[in-house]
């Protein structure tokens, strides 16, 4: 009975332990089954990033195909639309009555203008799929990311087109030496060339012709430095003992006459000596110009008057209205008018001041837009002058009726001084007006430092600030200018667009 207690005991015993050491052994298998579960769930979370970079990389190659394609398509059907519609125009000039063999070819020209702009379209739909997946992944909206891949394109496609234009422009220059012949035959001048000589250049007298090497310098370099300091144009020819200086703009060419004048006696001819010679030239000219407008006003007997307006007395001297010396003019219209006012029982004084005035604008015409009367009206306005000088101003080219003698005297003595036989000369009046127009446009463009038309208006050289414009951007400068004025301009022959790009890096040794 004991033996058999015993025995119960020890398989009671047994099993607890066989309990004990087969829970330890599920519990370690358990552990093993939950980090297998752990690295399987890594091992997917890396294939899921995986497959969303390939998503990503995906959507960036059929976006950068769908581009390219559009972009190659595109251009081959403008490039063929723009071949057909020159080949219509030139086939309209010679077969006019053929119209059913031109309504073809614009068919043909509007179904592949119709075909592009489906193309256009696609390449609009394909955009806008690429930016609803790139606004899925990357987490930027439609027009965040539709205004980052505008801007990238503009500024690849602006690179383009200058490197096409560059390219097409080597070509054109090949193919105008053929056309050279027939282009120089067409040319005609349409102005009087005798007195555009003797009005528009002045000779430089030199000692002897070795002076003449010194003043081209080193590969050109002392003229180029002269023609861009001064704004002329520099002719150094067979002629002994000369030099031409040629410049519509009288003022900017007795500045140019006087600066190589001191370059030849001082024999220092290079381009820091031509800058210093060209500044100290500009302030004793506008000390003359004011000493001459002085003298004028204390001849006349006037009252004192503001600086600047004496100035720009003074400086008319170096403007001419059709042929006529600005201030000549004005000088007889000042005696006229004031003869005629006292005639009238109108103040004397007054009128030779109104007289004088008159054509004060003509001063700022080459420095600001506009007409000279609604310059020279505003200029005394804002220096006070008496409102029967302001009203002479608008009155003498009809834009008032004049309210006092003085004006009406001064309207008629313009009106003796411009008609008397040989005062002026409307061709070069239209010359000035011309070369002017053409400065006008070239400054008007972004970047541009300053502009000068020289070579007797056949050619307008452009200063480009070096830091704004690039070598591409400059020839496509060129061409934007040289587009304007055949719009705008009306012109014999041809004109000579120049952009010149320079940029200066100075330092100081201490």
């Amino acid at each position: 009975m004991l033996i058999t207690l015993t025995a119960f005991i020890a398989v009671i015993i047994g099993g607890g332990i066989g309990y004990l050491v087969a829970k330890k052994i599920n519990d370690a298998n358990y552990n093993i089954f939950v980090e297998q579960a752990k690295a399987k769930a890594k091992a997917i979370e890396y294939e899921a990033e995986l497959v969303l970079k390939d998503a990503k990389n995906s959507v960036s190659t059929a976006e950068f195909e769908a581009k390219k394609k559009f972009e190659e398509k595109s251009h081959k059907i403008q490039k063929e639309y723009s071949l057909k519609l020159d080949e219509l125009t030139r086939k309209e000039a010679r077969l006019k009555d053929d119209s059913e063999e031109l309504e073809k070819k614009k068919k043909i020209a509007q179904d592949l203008y119709d075909e592009s702009i489906n193309l256009k379209k696609n390449y609009e739909n394909k955009l806008d799929e690429s930016l609803r997946v790139l606004e899925h992944y990357s987490g930027l909206t439609q027009s965040e990311a539709e205004n980052i891949i505008l801007q990238k394109v503009e500024e690849k496609s602006r690179a383009r087109i200058a490197h096409i234009v560059r390219k097409y422009e080597e070509e054109a220059k090949s193919e105008a030496k053929r056309k050279a012949n027939y282009i120089i035959a067409q040319a005609t001048s349409r102005f009087a060339g005798e007195f555009a000589a003797e009005r528009l250049i002045n000779v430089v007298n030199i000692k002897n012709d070795e002076l003449k090497g010194r003043i081209i310098g080193k590969e050109g370099r002392n003229v180029k430095s002269l023609e861009m300091t001064l704004g002329v144009d520099i002719i150094i020819d067979d002629t002994p003992g000369a030099i031409i200086v040629s410049c519509f703009n009288l003022y900017r060419r007795a500045i140019a006459t006087r600066v190589i004048e001191l370059l030849v006696e001082d024999g220092r001819i290079q381009p820091a000596r031509i800058e210093e010679i060209h500044e100290k030239v500009c302030k004793e000219f506008d000390e003359s110009v004011l000493e001459e407008g002085q003298t004028i006003i204390m001849d006349l007997g006037l009252s004192k008057m503001h600086p600047e307006i004496v100035k720009l007395i003074g400086k008319l001297k170096y403007r001419a209205s059709y042929g006529q010396n600005a201030l000549a003019h004005s000088l007889e219209v000042a005696h006229l008018a004031g003869i005629i006012a006292a005639e009238c029982g109108g103040d004397e004084i007054l009128a030779r001041r109104a007289g004088l005035l008159h054509d004060i604008g003509k001063a700022l015409t080459h420095d600001f837009e506009g007409s000279h009367v609604d310059l020279g009206g505003e200029l005394c306005k804002r220096y006070k002058e008496h409102s029967a000088v302001i009203n002479a101003i608008y009155a003498h080219h009809g834009h008032e009726e004049a309210t006092s003698v003085e004006s009406a005297a001064v309207c008629a003595a313009d009106a003796l001084s411009a008609a008397r036989p040989g005062a002026r000369r409307e061709v070069l009046e239209a010359f000035l007006k011309r070369v002017t127009e053409l400065e006008n446009i070239a400054k008007s463009k972004e970047g541009i430092k300053n502009a000068y038309a020289i070579n007797s208006g056949r050619e307008i050289r452009v200063i480009a600030n070096a830091k704004l414009i690039n070598d591409d951007e400059a020839v496509l400068l060129a061409k934007e200018i040289a587009e304007e004025i055949q719009e705008k301009v009306q012109y014999p022959g041809e004109i000579k667009v120049n952009v010149i790009r320079e940029l200066r890096a100075i330092d100081y040794a201490k």
